[in-house]
C-alpha cells in the first residue's frame, strides 16, 4: 500500500510571510474577476430614468451592428432635418446643396453632405395614458397609427405610454398590427409625466434606433403635473443627445383646464417642439387630429437633411446655436425650420463606419 503524499511544511518565517502576501495579493486580484461573472444589474424600469446630469462618454463612439463592433469616429458632423416653407405656408422641394447656408454661432460652415429624399425614420409614438385621456385615444390612435402608414415604409417606431410613469408598451417594429396593440394598452391613471417620458423616449432613440433620422410624435391633453425634470432641463437633454425632432399635438379644448393652465401647457408644448425642429398643433376638436396627422406625415417626408462640420473644437462644450437661412432666385423670403442648436457629444454619422480592431 503507498504511502500517503504529504507537502513539505515550510518552516522559514520569511518565506511564510512572503507566503502569506503573495496569497493575499492572489485573493484580491480574484474579486473583480467574480464580480464581473456575476449577473449585471438590470434596470427593470419600464423606460430609462431621465438623468440630466449624466454626461455620454467615448465608449459611445463603439457600437454593435451586423454581429460586429462598429467604430464610429466621425464625432464632429451635425445633422439637421431642415424644413422650407414660402411666405404662404407651403413646403418648397426645389432646392439645391447652393440654396442654404448654416451658420453656427455666426459663423458659416461648409456643407459636407446634401440629401432631399424619403428618408427612413425612428419614431417613438409618445402618448398621454392619464385618465382625462380615456374617451380620447380611439380617435388619437387611429391618427397616430394613419401616420404610420402614410410614411416610409421602411420606418421603423416605438410605443411609450405615460401618465405618472412612461411604460413602453411595444418596441422597435414596423409591424403596423403590434403598434396598434400597443396603441391600445389604455390604463388611464393620474398625473401627467409629460417631460420624463419625452426624455425617456430620446435616450431610447439615442440607444436604439437603427435609423439616423428620429422624430417623436407626443400627444397630451394637459400639463405636465409629474416629471422629476422640468420643461429646461428637459430640452437640454434632448439638445444634448443631438436628438429627435419633436411634433407635439396638444388637445387643450374642453373644460378640464383653465385658462392659466391652458397657457403654460401650450407654451410648453410649443418650446419642446420649436427648440428641436419640430411643430406644435392644437387641433380645436378631436376631427381635426387625422389631418395633423397627415400634415406632419408630409413634413417628415419632404425634408432636407443637411451635414455639416463643426469648426469648433469638440472639445468646447458649450452650446452651439445654429440657423440654416434659405434663399431662391425667384422665390421671395423662404421661412426655414430646424432645431435651434446642439451642446456637442459624439454622434452616430453612418460616415467614415470600419469594423473596430
Amino acid at each position: 500500500m503507498p504511502e500517503p503524499v504529504t507537502m513539505p511544511r515550510c518552516t522559514n518565517p520569511k518565506r511564510i510571510g512572503a507566503l502569506l502576501i503573495t496569497l493575499c495579493l492572489l485573493a484580491v486580484a480574484a474579486v473583480p474577476c467574480a464580480r464581473a461573472q456575476q449577473t449585471a444589474p438590470v434596470d427593470k424600469d419600464p423606460v430609462r430614468s431621465p438623468d440630466p446630469d449624466v454626461e455620454k462618454g467615448t465608449s459611445d463612439n463603439i457600437t454593435r451592428s451586423g454581429g460586429q463592433y462598429v467604430l464610429h469616429s466621425d464625432v464632429e458632423e451635425v445633422a439637421l432635418n431642415v424644413t422650407v416653407l414660402n411666405s404662404k405656408g407651403q413646403l418648397v422641394q426645389n432646392l439645391g446643396r447652393n440654396d442654404f447656408q448654416v451658420l453656427e454661432d455666426g459663423a458659416p460652415q461648409t456643407l459636407i453632405s446634401f440629401q432631399h429624399q424619403d428618408l427612413p425614420v425612428s419614431f417613438g409614438l409618445v402618448v398621454d395614458n392619464s385618465g382625462s385621456m380615456y374617451k380620447k385615444r380611439p380617435a388619437v390612435n387611429k391618427a397616430t397609427l394613419d401616420l404610420i402608414l402614410a410614411s416610409n415604409p421602411k420606418d421603423e417606431a416605438f410605443v411609450v405610454n405615460f401618465a405618472d410613469e412612461a411604460f413602453i408598451d411595444q418596441e422597435f417594429t414596423g409591424d403596423i398590427n403590434k403598434l396598434r396593440d400597443g396603441l391600445g394598452h389604455i390604463e388611464s391613471r393620474g398625473g401627467t409625466a409629460l417631460y420624463d417620458a419625452v426624455v425617456a423616449s430620446a435616450d431610447k432613440l439615442a440607444a436604439d434606433a437603427k435609423r439616423p433620422k428620429q422624430v417623436i410624435i407626443l400627444i397630451t391633453d394637459g400639463e405636465d403635473n409629474a416629471s422629476t425634470l422640468n420643461l429646461e432641463q428637459a430640452i437640454r437633454r434632448v439638445q444634448a443627445l443631438s436628438g429627435p425632432v419633436i411634433y407635439s399635438v396638444g388637445l387643450l379644448f374642453g373644460d378640464e383646464m383653465s385658462h392659466g393652465e391652458v397657457r403654460h401647457a401650450r407654451r410648453a408644448l410649443e418650446m419642446l417642439s420649436q427648440e428641436t425642429g419640430g411643430v406644435a398643433f392644437f387641433p380645436k376638436n378631436l376631427e381635426q387630429v387625422d389631418q395633423i396627422a397627415a400634415e406632419v406625415a408630409r413634413d417628415i417626408r419632404s425634408q432636407y437633411t443637411l451635414g455639416y462640420r463643426s469648426t469648433k473644437p469638440s472639445t468646447d462644450p458649450s452650446f452651439r446655436r445654429v440657423t440654416v437661412l434659405a434663399s431662391k432666385s425667384g422665390e421671395a423670403k423662404l421661412n426655414v425650420r430646424t432645431r435651434t442648436g446642439y451642446f456637442p457629444s459624439p454622434k452616430k454619422t453612418g460616415h467614415n463606419d470600419a469594423p473596430a480592431k
